[in-house]
């Protein structure tokens, strides 16, 4: 079964409040209803969310134009950062590339590659459970977890060099098609911008 992985856009920053409950910023609110009114996620698609609320906000905009409910999957959540909370971009970005070499240790505390990827994998895997044959699946997420589940997908090897902003736009706002059942990448990750109508065919 074919299913669209897609990360949240831009967001607002701010150190005082805790990073799961950044919501998106004016881009990536544009962004999020112009990829929402496209057409791309067709109606009748079951949506899922992790309970960020930068990925709500992405799923909403998405719900909102096909007339369905959001579906709440809190085990889909970010990789977890808690034990360093705020980090300046430079620091952020050293230890997320730390995070993606050494994925069976944990950097400065935070969750490790290898649990995360387990546990999005898990998430998306009971999500699709859910899922009548011949329905579309979305799910709103993050971009490490959301490069854990293409590297398991596509039996690639954990590494910064498979992340969205690498490879996408380096804001967010990137998605992938993929089936999880047959272990395929139908596509890389791709700016939402790119993402057409059809995927589902």
């Amino acid at each position: 079964m074919k299913s669209l992985y897609v990360t949240h856009p831009q967001v607002v920053i701010d150190p005082n409040v805790p990073t799961p409950r950044w919501g998106l910023n004016e881009k990536g609110l544009m962004r999020a209803r112009a990829f929402a009114a496209r057409g791309v996620v067709p109606r009748g698609a079951m949506i899922f969310s992790s309970d960020e609320t930068k990925a709500t906000d992405l799923a909403g905009a998405i719900a909102a134009a096909i007339g369905a409910d959001v579906i709440i999957e809190a085990a889909m959540g970010e990789n977890d950062r808690s034990s360093t909370g705020f980090l300046a971009p430079e620091r952020f970005e050293a230890t997320a590339d730390r995070f993606f070499a050494q994925p069976g240790e944990s950097i400065e505390g935070w969750e490790t590659a290898n649990d995360a990827q387990a546990r999005i994998v898990a998430a998306v895997r009971r999500a699709l459970d859910t899922v009548p044959a011949g329905t579309p699946a979305v799910f709103c997420g993050h971009g490490a977890v959301g490069t854990l589940l293409k590297c398991f997908v596509g039996s690639r090897l954990i590494s910064r060099s498979e992340d969205q902003r690498r490879l996408a736009d380096p804001g967010g706002g990137n998605g992938f098609v993929f089936d999880l059942d047959a272990m395929r990448l139908h596509s890389d990750w791709m700016p939402m911008e790119a993402l057409a109508p059809g995927w589902f065919d």
